[in-house]
């Protein structure tokens, strides 16, 4: 039976399906040449990461497929309700890469806090002529500990950025409309382990206490974080998105960082990917990756070895 991993797999999911017996093809394949591919090759397993859809004509047109599958948490680039109907099996891997992606979250807070995104750049075109300009211009740093973040989104890679906030010696309040409270439990290098039991608040609540904020949301119609819930916030809050492009207003984020009322910012995903909009790229209060929070080799491992396990599982 033939697997077809579009976008990648690791080595380990490889491994793992070719040794239960199956082929294993890493070509990537056009979206617009997809549905030949599939049917000439006679591909089984359909495994995607963001950058190829799958959507009904694919699923119509493909009757030999069993099995669609997302490395990653968020489906919206499957018709998931739909390939369910037809009878094929969805997977996806919601755990994987909740813990790098929280380390992303918390390497911008951290270099935001610093101004390191812009000592970064600065360093290298004035650091020898401009050092004591550039130490005062950076002089006035935060730290994390003590200060609160707030989590929109309680799943589990909500929960574990607040883990790491936990480690840092920071106030966790989040908002959850699915989910009234969470237990935490943080496990350290010798065995011993910290249990926190964090309950949900109003989104409003969250909003008004934090002095981090970090989005951790599925793609849905409307904004999150728009004008109104800027002016909500404190003055000189840090924001963070590493969930979806769309979940919070660019332009009014623009604005909120122009009137200080948001001091600094990262973005991981944006509205307009692969190319995001030029006043984001080019604005010194920004923080930016190239929507990188999965994208480490341990959770890039994790995701192969999960999505081998469900389709050994599906398919015996």
């Amino acid at each position: 039976m033939k697997v077809l991993a579009n976008d990648g797999i690791s080595q380990s999911g490889i491994d793992a399906l070719e040794k239960a017996g199956y082929e294993v093809i890493t070509t990537t394949v056009a979206q617009e040449q997809l549905i030949n591919y599939i049917n000439e090759k006679d591909i089984a397993v359909l495994l995607v990461r963001s950058a190829t859809t799958v959507r009904q004509d694919l699923i119509d047109a493909c009757p030999g497929l069993k099995i669609i599958g997302r490395g990653g948490v968020g489906m919206d680039n499957i018709d998931v309700a739909y390939a369910r109907e037809k009878g094929l099996s969805v997977i996806n891997t919601p755990a994987a890469s909740s813990h790098s992606v929280a380390e992303l979250v918390f390497g911008h807070f951290f270099g935001l806090a610093r101004f390191l995104h812009n000592s970064n750049r600065d360093m290298p075109l004035e650091g020898d002529q401009n050092f004591k300009g550039l130490k005062k211009a950076y002089a006035k740093g935060t730290e994390l500990k003590g200060k609160t973040l707030g989590v929109l989104g309680f799943g589990r890679i909500g929960q574990a950025t607040a883990k790491v906030a936990l480690g840092a010696g920071m106030k966790v309040v989040a908002f959850d409309p699915f989910l009234e409270k969470a237990n935490l439990e943080l496990n350290f290098f010798d065995g011993q382990k910290v249990s926190f039991e964090i309950e949900t608040i109003s989104k409003e609540e969250v909003l008004k206490q934090a002095d981090f904020i970090s989005l951790h949301v599925p793609a849905q119609d409307g904004y999150v974080i728009d004008e109104a819930e800027f002016n909500i916030m404190k003055d000189g809050v840090i924001i963070a998105n590493a969930a979806r492009g769309g979940v919070v207003n660019e332009v009014a984020l623009v604005k909120a960082l122009e009137s200080g009322k948001v001091s600094r910012a990262a973005l991981d995903v944006f509205e307009k990917e692969p190319k995001p909009e030029i006043q984001l790229l080019m604005n010194p209060a920004l923080s930016l990756t190239p929507h990188t929070g999965a994208a480490t080799n341990e959770a890039q491992d994790r995701i192969g070895t999960e999505l081998a396990e469900q389709i050994i599982s599906i398919l015996g």
